[in-house]
């Protein structure tokens, strides 16, 4: 049995002499009649590198390496490199075949050069319209079509000024970033501008969140719950520290979710999760989390309790306070279990009159703990 897409076994077409299967719609389905064949003898057709989001990665979840052979051919990263002259160890390399457009932002920085697989046709004019409406019209775009084929194209276009139609759906797209004036560029440092993200003021502040963050520790492939999350800001810049983590934002406020929803597409981790609701209750059915951070919602103390039942072992707990009542919260809880106590006070310049003075925003007691 000869598993694949119809364009595979459509070119293979005259060398198979067993039976084909085409995939299917979803696409678990023909995973699971090629676990229910490995007694048989099957093949699996794949472009390029399957082991690059490819069919390879989904099935090496569900069978070991050693009852596979597996033979790659150049992937459509290393043939695009090949034909622009990129070096692939300088290049971002970017996988938006099926996933969102959005992805490409957190690495839209001045000079960088980006290798981005699109999903079809489609792709390259909304990148380019990405990049437009994010102030990165003048980067050059180059589509490349059909590698490797007869049909194999190359064609370069600015952003802004991108009309290219009838592309062929098997594309990838080589960016080379220049940046307008007050285009939307990413820092790579912890505590973004306050002004990039939607908020109705419920924010943890630039200043305060740098410091939560570091206080937080990501590490690879972990998950934080931001409990009574705002605006997500948290959650977001957590995300946006590694591909591998992942974070869960509990929000009360159906409006603020859906605004966090927005902010995390903006920032270019759309797979953050947004769960609607009250804290404790909200907290029951989630994955246990290595990090938690309580900034809104947590002067009660059976979300606190609630937090921490459910943090494994060796987690992190970080918990800000801006009212007395939730102050007295987390100088008992100290008291009790440990941890330590910070206070964070932050002053900002601003027009006194003719003259210039300092505005104290409101002070922080941050507790950080980790759970034994």
């Amino acid at each position: 049995m000869v598993f694949g897409g119809v364009r595979h076994l459509e070119l293979t077409r005259a060398l198979i002499t067993g039976k084909t299967h085409q995939w299917l719609s979803p696409f678990e389905k023909s995973v699971e009649m090629v676990l229910a064949r490995r007694s048989e003898p099957t093949v699996v057709l794949a472009s390029g590198d399957p082991f690059f989001y490819g069919v390879g990665v989904t099935l090496s979840r569900r069978i070991p390496a050693s009852e596979m052979t597996v033979i790659p051919a150049p992937s459509s990263f290393s043939l695009a490199a090949s034909r622009l002259g990129w070096a692939l160890q300088e290049t971002t390399v970017l996988s938006l075949h099926g996933r969102p457009i959005d992805l490409i932002r957190p690495h839209l920085h001045p000079r960088r050069k980006i290798l981005a697989l699109t999903s079809d046709s489609r792709g390259p004019a909304e990148l380019a319209a990405l990049l437009k409406a994010s102030g990165f019209g003048q980067s050059e775009l180059t589509v490349l079509e059909a590698l490797g084929g007869p049909h194999e194209k190359l064609t370069r276009q600015s952003a802004a000024d991108f009309t290219l139609s009838g592309i062929n759906d098997l594309n990838i797209c080589g960016v080379e970033v220049k940046a307008e004036a007050g285009a939307r560029i990413l820092s790579l440092s912890a505590g973004l501008a306050d002004e990039l993200f939607e908020h109705d003021g419920q924010i943890t502040k630039r200043e305060i969140r740098a410091i939560t963050l570091s206080a937080l520790a990501p590490r690879h492939g972990e998950l934080l719950w931001d409990i009574g999350a705002g605006s997500g800001s948290i959650g977001i810049e957590w995300m946006l520290a590694d591909p591998s983590l992942r974070a869960i934002a509990i929000e009360a406020s159906a409006e603020r979710a859906a605004r966090i929803r927005r902010n995390a597409a903006n920032f270019g981790v759309p797979g953050l999760t947004v769960v609607e609701g009250e804290a404790p209750s909200a907290l029951s059915s989630l994955p246990a989390p290595d990090a938690i951070f309580i900034g809104g919602g947590g002067s009660d103390a059976g979300v606190l309790d609630a937090a921490i039942g459910q943090l494994k072992s060796s987690g992190r707990l970080v918990a800000n306070a801006v009212t007395t009542e939730m102050e007295a919260l987390l100088l008992a809880e100290q008291a009790r279990r440990g941890g330590s106590l910070i206070r964070i006070d932050v002053a900002r310049a601003a027009p006194v009159g003719r003259m210039t003075g300092w505005r104290p925003a409101m002070p922080v007691t941050q507790w950080c703990w980790i759970k034994p």
